[in-house]
């Protein structure tokens, strides 16, 4: 009887509106790439798809909003790839939620204030000579940034402030600002600053350079050979929600990203599209899950 009614389910879903919890601030690009995919989706279910955002704890209390609502396919999560990286904070990855779909992926950028160092080897030569006073801003503990960070910090050998945030605008807010030395943010939120004169871009985290930054180095190019760390977004739903709708939404989501006006608008964000079934987006998180877990024990993170 379960067995036939999750198909009828999933023929007669949507019946109302979709809420759609992005866990970080607004303005961000998890947060752009996922009102650049609702109203597509809104198009092809007949039925509006709202974007509420619900932010703090690097993304855990947007993920447990989700986590506590009903199973049904109304209520979905959009995360980036701290997701992965939060283990220890109030919902468990692998018992609360059900992979749906990836969304996108971009490289992370490496700013600094108008006035700070010219280079990544002049950053880390900095935080060497005055240990502990050197400070890099995050979305919060346990966020991309956050790891991206550790990451950093671990491979170039270097003692740094972590400061937390609620989202990544408010750590370039604060960078501009000089309250902190640097952060590690999305290419979309750093761009127009950089543009403008207000940060200075020393590095990309990803393997190639980007296409919207191709004259900025790599981190790796740049002072620490190998080094790579790639931003992601993805799409989640409450455990137990049945898996003809996440199908459904899935294969959506899918016609969605392929479509050339969205492709479009993902270049502008230094984004490329990601597509992969439930199935492979699973085995995708729990393998970042294990990698961030390394890092977790390497850079002494406790996620509380």
């Amino acid at each position: 009887m379960l067995a036939a009614a999750s198909p009828a389910l999933a023929q007669n879903w949507p019946a109302r509106p979709v809420r759609v919890i992005v866990a970080f601030s607004p303005g961000g690009v998890t947060d752009i790439i996922a009102r650049t995919m609702a109203p597509k989706l809104g198009e092809l279910w007949g039925q509006p798809v709202v974007v509420e955002n619900r932010t703090g704890a690097g993304g855990s209390v947007g993920a447990m909003a989700v986590a506590r609502a009903p199973a049904d396919g109304y209520t979905l999560l959009v995360h980036s790839s701290g997701y992965a990286l939060n283990p220890a904070l109030p919902y468990d990855p692998h018992r609360d939620f059900v992979e749906v779909a990836p969304l996108a992926s971009q490289p992370m950028v490496l700013v600094v204030g108008a006035a700070g160092p010219a280079s990544v080897a002049e950053l880390i030569a900095a935080a060497r000579q005055r240990p502990g006073s050197v400070s890099y801003g995050s979305a919060g503990i346990g966020s991309g940034a956050h790891f991206n960070s550790e990451k950093f910090r671990i491979a170039a050998g270097i003692d740094v402030l972590h400061v937390p945030y609620k989202g990544g605008a408010e750590a370039i807010h604060d960078t501009i600002a000089g309250r902190i030395s640097f952060t590690f943010n999305t290419v979309t939120l750093a761009l127009p600053h950089i543009r403008e004169g207000r940060l200075r871009v020393l590095a990309v985290s990803s393997a190639q350079r980007s296409g919207l930054l191709p004259g900025t180095p790599t981190v790796a190019e740049s002072a620490i050979p190998g080094f790579e760390y790639t931003f992601w977004n993805g799409l989640w739903a409450p455990a137990g929600t049945p898996a003809a709708v996440v199908q459904k939404v899935s294969g959506d989501l899918a016609r969605v990203v392929a479509a050339p006006d969205v492709r479009e608008r993902l270049a502008t964000l230094g984004a490329e599209p990601m597509s992969m079934t439930p199935e492979q987006f699973t085995r995708f998180v729990r393998a970042e899950i294990e990698d961030a877990a390394r890092i977790a024990r390497a850079a002494g993170i406790r996620l509380q």
